[in-house]
């Protein structure tokens, strides 16, 4: 018997003391007493939970989809890092170790690319590959974050391609590929991890601005941004305030946590940034 036709029982007009005959799960002939039956019923069926945080429109606990919504956005920060130094360091390497009619062909592209709106950019992406989700979002925000890894890496190629071991490698015959990735590589890391810290809290914002639109992760993968729009929906009702505060204040933190990360390699690999 179901909660509903315990409750359209209880208005028919049956007494407290009726004995109601049913069939159980079992198949067994049963009777019982209304109350003992709704007691049974609420013993079994009905459990009580405490939300820490509340739960949303549809009831879901806000703290879990929270939770999970931070593995989305630490993903999505990852991947799109991750394309974004790829494709950054490998144009970047071109220009600064080649020059001449590479680098102004690359130059032009990062300007081009520099000149559009990163949230603009993403939103095209997004619409000429026809699709939304987790992949969608990676690719996105990966290549609207190409354009500063590829200037850094053309700069500071730019100055050690006149370093005396580069000088060296080619004397001894070593190929341009390998100058790059074992001689040159190594010395510019500092500043691509410093880079790549500050990127990943860039594609969180980003990410989240897209869910919020509705161009990333899609209902009911909780996100951010999707979460921030589910409370921005309710806005006007009683329980809205808190929709909105908790996945604004988990991006706030998770974004000011990855600068100070980023300020911290910043004076590590670069004491004479260091404050005192």
């Amino acid at each position: 018997i179901s909660m509903e036709q315990s409750y359209n029982l209880k208005i028919t007009g049956l007494e407290t003391d009726t004995d109601i005959s049913y069939t159980d799960i079992e198949g067994k002939q049963r009777t019982m007493s209304y109350e003992a039956l709704l007691e049974k019923f609420r013993a079994q069926h009905i459990e009580k939970r405490k939300y820490l945080l509340g739960t949303d429109r549809a009831g879901r606990d806000l703290l879990s989809r929270l939770l999970y919504g931070t593995r989305v956005s630490l993903s999505i920060g990852f991947m799109a890092v991750l394309i974004s130094m790829v494709i950054g360091f490998g144009l970047g390497a071109l220009a600064g170790f080649f020059g001449r009619w590479i680098d102004s062909i690359i130059m032009w592209m990062m300007s081009v690319v520099w000149s559009i709106p990163g949230i603009m950019l993403v939103i095209a992406i997004s619409m000429a590959l026809q699709a939304r989700g987790y992949w969608v979002a990676f690719v996105a925000v990966g290549l609207t974050m190409w354009v500063e890894v590829a200037r850094i890496v053309r700069g500071q190629i730019m100055a050690m391609r006149e370093k005396q071991f580069v000088e060296a490698a080619r004397a001894f015959g070593v190929k341009n590929f390998r100058i790059v990735f074992v001689h040159i590589l190594p010395n510019i890391m500092g500043p691509l991890i410093v880079v790549a810290t500050i990127n990943f809290a860039s594609a969180i914002l980003l990410e989240a601005g897209l869910s919020f639109l509705g161009l990333s992760v899609q209902p009911p993968t909780p996100s951010w941004g999707g979460m921030i729009y589910e409370g921005f929906q309710a806005v006007g009702t009683r329980d809205s305030t808190h929709l909105i505060l908790f996945p604004s204040v988990a991006i706030s933190i998770i974004v000011l946590a990855f600068n100070m990360f980023g300020n911290g390699l910043r004076d590590a690999y670069d004491p004479k940034t260091q404050s005192y």
